[in-house]
């Protein structure tokens, strides 16, 4: 496909499905950076000097890298050219993949967690791009599809970094993702579109206005609380589970993988949830997810558990209300102010991976403390809050 430079009208016509797919392979690869670690924490840590207690700030840094991002840089995209954006920040990433499989410090390797989070931010400027590319009509389903690889590479991500690290070791998936993003920095030069947009102003003033945003749209600030409270609960579960399994079930780093990969069976919500958007059902929708979530955690409060079959359980229902939840949030927001989706997007994915950050840095510490009961019950707890706040609110 031939570069082109596209523009932002209402008679846009219809992405062609090859790109769409290209866009969900993209951010399905690329998103893919900030979860790796959350598998293999503990292979990790002893090797470059980490205690257990501080393991959990490998995934957690590197979320917080992703917020950063998500606030200074991806806004650049209502600004300058995306594809120049996407090729520098990819460019970055690949270097700092590199060095982490290099690292034998734990300074160093931490401050490279938050530099690989910081650097992967280019897939929240492909969504933007692909909802301005995309006509009204279909722009939820449009949305939903390149989310579904997004969701994907989340959780893929996973079962991949397990597989990988239990025949070569941890440098090794380090390493394999910076061949991947190599690969990714030269599909993003040679196929997606330009896309130069009409917005004008100073980095200094596009900063300025994403606080402009968020007092201006109330169901921004709502999407962002009940995905950050939901976001919590999924990186506090996803960066523990893998420590119960190991420790207290017994399961291999390959046994791991294959738990990760039935996680992945959730990822099938996000082109559902484009759709009900699309049909006017977003509050319906958004209702159930947030019931699904806190409810995922059932089968683990239980007095006997369910071991390792009742962690399946809650994966499964967890990420599918968590991807249908962060769907129907996007297409909410992306219909508030079309040329300013960039910056309505970076403010909508800072507070989820504050929220993850947030989530994974409490893994640890509660995990060791109160086990994997109060791991769960707290994990429950977030989404519940999000549940409360939503009750009676109106989109």
């Amino acid at each position: 496909m031939t570069s082109q430079t596209s523009s932002l009208t209402s008679e846009s016509p219809a992405l062609p499905q090859a790109l769409v797919l290209l866009f969900a392979l993209c951010c399905g690869a690329i998103v893919a950076n900030l979860y790796y670690a959350q598998p293999i924490i503990e292979l990790i840590a002893p090797d470059v000097g980490l205690s257990a207690e501080r393991a959990s700030l490998i995934v957690s840094l590197t979320q917080i890298g992703y917020a950063l991002g998500l606030l200074f840089l991806v806004p650049l995209a209502d600004l300058l050219e995306s594809r120049r954006l996407m090729l520098i920040t990819t460019a970055a990433a690949l270097l700092c993949l590199l060095a982490a499989a290099l690292a034998n410090q734990p300074d160093v390797f931490l401050g490279l967690a938050l530099l690989i989070g910081l650097s992967s931010v280019s897939v929240q400027m492909l969504i933007p791009l692909a909802a301005n590319l995309a006509p009204e009509a279909s722009r939820g389903r449009v949305v939903g599809n390149i989310m579904s690889g997004l969701l994907l590479g989340i959780l893929l991500a996973r079962p991949l970094a397990s597989l990988v690290a239990g025949e070569f070791g941890w440098r090794a998936v380090y390493l394999m993702a910076a061949a991947l993003m190599l690969l990714i920095t030269l599909v993003i030069a040679t196929t997606i579109p330009r896309h130069a947009p009409s917005h004008r102003a100073s980095y200094g003033q596009l900063l300025a206005s994403l606080a402009h945003l968020l007092r201006r749209y109330p169901t921004l600030r709502r999407r962002a609380l009940y995905q950050g409270l939901m976001f919590a609960s999924f990186s506090l579960f996803w960066t523990v589970a893998p420590l119960e399994l190991s420790r207290h079930l017994g399961l291999s780093q390959q046994d791991i993988a294959l738990f990760a990969l039935a996680g992945a069976i959730g990822a099938v919500a996000a082109p559902i949830a484009g759709r009900l958007a699309d049909a006017g059902h977003t509050w319906r929708a958004s209702l159930v997810a947030l019931i699904l979530a806190p409810l995922a955690f059932a089968p683990n409060l239980l007095s006997a558990g369910l071991g390792w079959i009742g962690l399946v359980v809650t994966a499964i229902v967890l990420d599918f209300a968590v991807q249908m939840s962060m769907v129907l949030g996007q297409r909410s927001i992306y219909a508030l102010e079309p040329q300013s989706r960039a910056r309505l997007n970076a403010l909508y994915m800072t507070s989820i991976f504050v929220g993850g950050a947030i989530g994974s840095a409490l893994a640890s510490p509660v995990y060791e403390r109160f086990g994997w009961s109060g791991t769960a019950l707290l994990a429950a707890g977030l989404p519940l809050l999000a549940l409360l706040a939503f009750i009676g609110k109106e989109e």
